[in-house]
């Protein structure tokens, strides 16, 4: 009878602390959301563009309590090739539970010591960072986070319009050019690119590596673009609904190729056929 007594007192307070354990959950998932910030780049003509992010911080529009790190401190600095982010490779900046609400704005803080590499120079160059960059890139969000949801946010830092030739002085600056969008709320296109090559009169077909992949909306406007990796893949991450082309130009030894329309809906990646480009005809 006793040990009856003590079982039915050990499986009351098992249920009650399960209990706490629910309600704490659920209050936490009504007042919280998961948010991801992914980094991508957008192709540019050197063989490296070294940064460093200090720091990755977030506001929600309240003057008071003003801007929040995402992350430890132990999890800076984030030292990164920009170029290496082609082809689906992406850097995980943030994967953070953070309250619910509005996400007005996050900043990215770069330090000193970034470099660039140009092809047919054998030394790293300095990429010089002016002061306001240091004090943090400022990224509008404007997103209401929903209680219980879960975000990911696409950079595509555009690595062509960020590097800068300061004058006639040789040097460069970095003025970080940054596309954000939404997986959530956006597609993607992927493919493989190949080249014909003759060997003794017979075609060949080789993976091109580092060749841009550029994506128009069907107004000829450029939108985003990326390189192939030494497998001839690509993908192009963070494009809203809609119809767009993809163009691939002034690759030496080929004709140019520009592809039919392709829909791209929310949500999903749009596998295109191989595309091949061929050897120009006599």
């Amino acid at each position: 009878m006793i040990l009856k007594k003590i079982y039915l007192v050990a499986v009351a307070a098992m249920v009650g602390m399960l209990g706490f354990q629910s309600c704490a959950n659920a209050d936490e998932s009504n007042n919280t959301a998961s948010v991801q910030l992914k980094l991508v780049d957008a192709p540019g003509d050197y063989l490296e563009v070294n940064v460093k992010i200090v720091d990755i911080q977030y506001n929600n529009g309240d003057t008071e309590a003003g801007w929040k790190s995402f992350g430890k401190p132990e999890d800076y600095p984030m030292n990164v090739d920009l170029t290496t982010l082609i082809a689906g490779n992406n850097l995980l900046l943030a994967n953070e539970i953070m309250p619910s609400g509005m996400l007005k704005q996050i900043r990215l803080v770069l330090g000193d010591g970034n470099t660039l590499k140009i092809e047919g120079q054998e030394t790293m160059m300095s990429l010089n960072t002016p002061s306001a960059m240091q004090s943090g890139l400022k990224l509008n969000m404007n997103t209401t986070l929903e209680p219980g949801f879960a975000y990911t946010f696409i950079l595509d830092w555009d690595v062509q319009k960020s590097v800068v030739m300061a004058g006639n002085s040789g040097m460069y600056n970095l003025k970080p050019v940054i596309r954000v969008n939404a997986e959530v709320n956006s597609g993607s296109i992927a493919g493989n690119l190949t080249g014909e090559v003759l060997v003794d009169g017979l075609s060949v077909f080789n993976a091109l590596e580092n060749v841009t992949v550029e994506v128009y909306d069907n107004t000829d406007v450029f939108v985003a673009g990326s390189n192939t990796d030494m497998n001839g893949n690509f993908l192009i991450p963070g494009l809203a609904a809609g119809d767009y082309k993809l163009k691939i130009v002034n690759v030496e030894g080929y004709d140019d190729y520009e592809s039919a329309l392709i829909t791209v809906t929310v949500g999903t990646v749009n596998t295109v056929e191989p595309i091949v480009l061929e050897i120009p005809t006599l």
